[in-house]
């Protein structure tokens, strides 16, 4: 599992924000497009690319894609 294609599954679950914006860094809660709808797709994105199941707790300890992908990273 690489950050960078992680990445890329993380931003198809938005419609209206670039593409550019996505990075490591990311502090995904502060993108205006983020609701709970897309931490649903978020959560089922996970269980369909990586087979991890993310709990809710896991979302809101993470502030930074990179801290999702590292959860993600511990449960594969």
């Amino acid at each position: 599992m690489e950050i960078k294609e992680f990445i890329a599954n993380f931003a198809d679950q938005f419609d209206d924000t670039d593409a550019n914006e996505f990075k490591a860094e990311t502090v995904f809660k502060e993108l205006d497009e983020w609701s709970s709808l897309i931490a649903l797709s978020v959560i089922a994105m996970v269980d369909e690319e990586y087979n991890v199941t993310l709990k809710g707790d896991d979302i809101r300890n993470s502030n930074t894609i990179e801290d999702l992908f590292n959860a993600v990273k511990a449960k594969a």
